[in-house]
């Protein structure tokens, strides 16, 4: 019985509801006629100023250069560090960098389909290789054994120096057997 009521009730009040939408700024002159009755003062809207837009994107922009300049100055002074603590080290450092970078732009001249993943995998270790030879740079600075890190330091290099040797023979290998296999398969 209860459920007729609730049903009567509905459709008669159906007709009656209002489905409009109130106007633009509805909400807004509502709070206001509130705020007068209560005697609160309200403040008026915050304008939004394009020069201030303008002025925190250029500040975000200074500061993400300083950042990368104080990134770039620890880097080289790291090295100005290093060659503090021992200038051997820098020169050898010097003589190996330029000796491995040769050799790395002479293993990329032989890339081709045929050597590309050896190329690839060999790039991977070398990142890895100098990966921790920047830690043992960083450790050198911060005050270990010196003469162990300079000890480990150079092997790194030779590791590095080794570690492409070897490709570039298994590279001469895998360019010979293409060559010895083109050779048999002449027509």
């Amino acid at each position: 019985m209860k459920k007729d009521n609730i049903e009567e009730l509905f459709n008669e009040l159906q007709e009656k509801v209002d489905y409009a939408e109130p106007t633009s700024g509805h909400q807004q002159r509502f709070l206001e006629k509130l705020n007068e009755s209560k005697g609160v003062a309200t403040l008026a809207p915050k304008k939004k100023n394009p020069w201030m837009l303008f002025l925190s994107v250029a500040a975000s922009i200074a500061i993400l250069l300083s950042v990368g300049i104080f990134q770039l100055n620890t880097a080289n002074s790291i090295d100005n560090q290093v060659a503090q603590i021992s200038p051997e080290a820098s020169k050898t450092q010097f003589y190996f960098a330029n000796l491995i970078e040769q050799q790395i732009n002479e293993l990329n001249s032989e890339k081709s389909p045929e050597t590309e993943k050896i190329i690839n995998d060999t790039m991977a270790q070398l990142k890895k290789l100098q990966l921790n030879y920047t830690t043992m740079e960083q450790d050198l600075v911060n005050g270990g054994n010196s003469k162990l890190i300079l000890s480990a330091m150079i092997t790194n290099f030779q590791t590095r120096i080794d570690l492409l040797n070897e490709v570039m023979v298994q590279i001469e290998n895998i360019k010979s057997i293409k060559k010895s296999n083109n050779e048999n398969y002449t027509i």
